[in-house]
This record gives structure tokens, sequence and C-alpha cells, in this order.
């Protein structure tokens, strides 16, 4: 199953300048999720970090991680969460940035479902540059409806 950018704005609620998730790749219901992030000189945030060596933030490649898991996890109960329905993070253990994310790159997300109880999901997550781990994480998060 893959995803193109229509599919995931029907799925997540964030929008420009904070949805990064630009397609699916692969997804494995209730076991894993491939998806892909392209990185561009244009987004705001490289305005200001930093403006002499453009590089991603770390909160925000944890951020598309939780994206792709948050895909993963609609996908796997084979629902549209809808516009009352939120994905929060309840906990990031083990991060740990092994190489810069910059401008050009295509940052692959890898998610894998670890745990699911009682409404709370654990699942690990990579970014990859060209094969190179950039980044990863042990994400918690729970889904909630809003009123």
């Amino acid at each position: 199953m893959t995803m193109d950018i229509h599919q995931i704005l029907k799925r997540l609620p964030h929008r420009y300048p904070i949805l990064l998730v630009d397609r699916v790749l692969e997804i494995e219901k209730n076991v894993r999720i491939k998806a892909l992030k392209n990185v561009s000189i244009n987004e705001p945030v490289f305005l200001g970090h930093f403006p002499h060596r453009p590089v991603m933030p770390g909160v925000m490649i944890l951020e598309a991680l939780a994206q792709a898991a948050a895909l993963l996890s609609f996908a796997s109960l084979d629902q549209d969460p809808g516009d009352d329905t939120v994905v929060y993070f309840a906990g990031i253990d083990g991060a740990r940035f092994k190489r810069p994310v910059e401008p050009g790159d295509q940052l692959i997300l890898e998610a894998s479902i670890e745990r699911a109880k009682a409404g709370i999901y654990k699942y690990k997550g990579r970014a990859l540059v060209d094969g190179q781990l950039a980044a990863e994480a042990e994400l918690m998060c729970t889904m909630r409806k809003i009123a």
C-alpha cells in the first residue's frame, strides 16, 4: 500500500508548514511504514536554523517520524481519523541524532509498531538519508477525540 499527498492530507490534520510527510512508499498494516520527506530550502525553519548552514532541527525529524507512525496507526485500524481525532506524543525515548539533515536531502522515515495496548502505541522509528542513519527514537503516542 502506498499513499500520495492527497491521501496523506485526508488522514493527517497537519498542514504547511508542519506537514512533514510527502509520500508513503510502503505500509504493512499493524507492522511498519516507510515514508518520504523531501527537505527543501524553501521551508521557513531554514531562515533561522541556521542562516549560514541550514540544518533540519532534530525535533522536526522526530515530528516527521511521528506523522509517519500516525499514518501507520490509521491504516492499521482501517479508518480515516476524521476532523475529530488527533494523535499526541506520550513519550520519546532514546532519541539519537547521527548526521545532519540538510536541504536537498530525501529523508526516509521508517516506523514499526512495537506495542499497541489500551490506546497507547509504541513505535521504533528511524530516519535515513542516502541509506545512512540520521536519527532514531522510540516514540509513544495516543489517539484522542477532540470536541
